[in-house]
C-alpha cells in the first residue's frame, strides 16, 4: 500500500484538542465566519495512511478521508508528485482559453472506467455541486423538459438549485431560500424504516415513485431522475434491492436521463469502481468528484455522447474547471486506485468493518442497523423502540474523538455513525478503530 512517512500507529500526547490547536481555534474565531463548522477541531500538520496529524503530535485514526476524499490516502506520493511537477510548468490557463492535455486524458480515463460502454464525453468542474448542477443542466437542455426528481434523505450540494435538491434542512438549506423549482421529491427505498418490513421495500417504493412521476409530474415532463446509489450524508442508506433497476427502467421507457450522483461512492470506495455496479446500472449520466483527485479539487459530469453533446458551444464550463494540477493528481490517483488493487482492497475492509459491526448489533441495543459496502458503512443509533437516537451518536463522537478516532455523524435525524476509511489503511489500525467505537458504545 502506498503511504507517506507518516508513522501508521496512533499517539495521543496531550489532551483533545491539544493546547497548539485549541490556540488556533481560538483565531479561528476571530478571523472565520462561524457559519463554517469544524467536526473535531484538531488542526493538521500532516497526514498519510489511515493517520492524521495535528500540530500538538497527536495521530488519529481517521475514520473519514475528508469525506471520501482520501481514498488512496493522504498525500499518496505519486499524486503530490504529479501535482507539484504540474504546477513548476504552469498553474493555469483556463481549458476554455488555452487548453492542456491533461484535461483530455482525465475525460478519456473517466469515459473508460464509468459504468457501460456506449460512447462517452465527459466535462470537469470544482466541486460536486457545481457537478450536479451540470448534470441538471445537461438533463434539461437535451430533452426540453424542465422538471427534476429527487429523492427522500438526499444530499446534492450548497448552491441553489442543489440546496433545492437536498432533502435535509439544518443545517444545508434553513434560511436560505427561496431554492430553483421543479424539483419533486419521492419517498426513498429505506429499508431499515419501510413500513411493510424490508423485504417489500424495493419493488413497493419503486411502484410508489413511478405512480406518483405518472401522476403528479407527468413522465414527459422529467427532465432528470437525480439518486445517490448509496445515500451519503443521508446515512449509508443502499437503497432495497430492485429499486434502483425498477426506476432506471422506468426512465428508459419514458426518455427521462437517469443521473447517478456518485459524489460520495465513487472511484473503488463501495468495493466497485462506482457503486452504480454493483445492481448493474449503468447511468445516463453519473457526477463525480470527492476521491477523484486524491485531496485536490475537481469534479465531473460524464455520460452518453448524445446528450453530453446536445448542449450549445459555451453553454458549459468555468475558469477553473479542470484545473491542470487537479488534472495531473486525478490521473496519478486513478493509476493507485488500478495498480494497488484498491477495489478489492475496499472489499476486504468492507468485510472486516462489517463483521465486527454486526456483533455490536448483537451487544448493543443502541445499534438498530449495520449497513454499507466496501470501505463506506455505517451503523444506526435508536432509542428502545426503534426512535433515531442522536443523543447516542454525539456521545459516542465525543467519546471516540478524545481518544484519537475521527468518526463522523450522518443521517437526516443525525442517528447515524459513518465510516470512511482510506483505502490504503492497515487492519491494525482498522481493528484498533472498531475497538474505540467498541468501547465508545459500551460506555454509553
Amino acid at each position: 500500500m502506498a503511504t507517506t512517512e507518516v508513522v501508521q500507529s496512533r499517539r495521543i500526547v496531550t489532551e483533545i484538542p491539544g493546547p497548539e490547536s485549541r490556540a488556533i481555534q481560538k483565531r479561528r474565531g476571530a478571523a472565520v465566519a462561524q457559519g463554517v463548522g469544524s467536526v473535531l477541531p484538531v488542526y493538521v500538520e500532516r497526514a498519510g495512511g489511515g493517520i492524521i496529524e495535528d500540530v500538538d503530535g497527536n495521530a488519529l485514526i481517521d475514520f473519514g478521508s475528508g469525506i471520501a476524499v482520501t481514498n488512496v490516502g493522504n498525500a499518496d506520493p505519486r499524486v503530490a508528485e504529479r501535482a507539484a511537477e504540474q504546477l513548476g510548468r504552469f498553474t493555469h490557463t483556463c481549458f476554455m482559453v488555452n487548453p492542456y492535455e491533461s484535461y483530455v486524458e482525465v475525460c478519456e480515463a473517466l469515459n473508460r472506467v464509468t459504468p457501460g460502454d456506449h460512447e462517452k464525453r465527459s466535462i470537469l468542474l470544482n466541486s460536486g455541486a457545481e457537478a450536479v448542477e451540470n448534470a441538471v443542466k445537461i438533463a434539461r437542455g437535451a430533452t426540453g423538459r424542465q422538471a427534476v426528481v429527487v429523492f427522500d434523505h438526499a444530499y446534492h450540494g450548497r448552491t441553489n438549485l442543489t440546496m433545492g435538491l437536498t432533502a435535509k434542512n439544518m443545517p444545508y438549506k434553513h434560511g436560505f431560500g427561496p431554492f430553483a423549482g421543479e424539483i419533486h421529491r419521492m419517498p426513498m427505498a429505506y429499508a431499515y424504516r419501510w413500513p411493510t418490513g424490508p423485504e417489500n421495500c424495493g419493488p413497493e417504493a419503486a411502484a410508489v415513485t413511478i405512480d406518483r412521476i405518472t401522476e403528479q409530474i407527468g413522465a414527459d415532463n422529467v427532465a432528470a431522475l437525480v439518486i445517490e446509489p448509496i445515500q451519503g450524508e443521508g446515512g449509508f442508506i443502499e437503497p432495497a434491492p430492485g429499486f434502483l433497476p425498477a426506476l432506471a427502467e422506468f426512465c428508459r421507457a419514458h426518455g427521462i436521463v437517469f443521473v447517478a450522483d456518485e459524489v460520495q461512492t465513487g472511484f473503488a470506495r463501495t468495493g466497485h469502481m462506482f457503486a452504480s455496479e454493483h445492481e448493474g446500472i449503468v447511468p445516463d449520466l453519473i457526477t463525480t468528484a470527492k476521491g477523484i483527485a486524491g485531496g485536490l479539487p475537481l469534479a465531473a459530469v460524464t455520460g452518453r455522447a448524445e446528450l453530453m453533446d446536445a448542449v450549445h458551444r459555451g453553454g458549459l464550463g468555468g475558469t477553473y474547471g479542470g484545473n491542470p494540477a487537479a488534472c495531473a493528481a486525478a490521473l496519478a490517483a486513478l493509476e493507485v486506485i488500478e495498480s494497488e488493487g484498491l477495489v478489492e482492497r475496499a472489499r476486504e475492509i468492507g468485510a472486516l468493518m462489517l463483521a465486527r459491526l454486526r456483533t455490536f448489533a448483537e451487544r448493543f441495543d443502541v445499534v438498530g442497523d449495520v449497513r454499507g459496502r466496501g470501505a463506506m458503512v455505517a451503523i444506526e443509533l435508536v432509542e428502545g423502540d426503534g426512535r433515531p437516537n442522536p443523543e447516542a451518536v454525539a456521545r459516542v463522537l465525543k467519546h471516540c474523538h478524545a481518544r484519537g478516532l475521527v468518526l463522523l455523524s450522518a443521517g437526516t435525524h443525525g442517528n447515524v455513525i459513518r465510516m470512511l476509511p482510506p483505502l490504503v489503511i492497515g487492519d491494525d489500525l482498522l481493528v484498533e478503530g472498531l475497538n474505540l467505537l467498541e468501547e465508545a458504545l459500551a460506555a454509553l
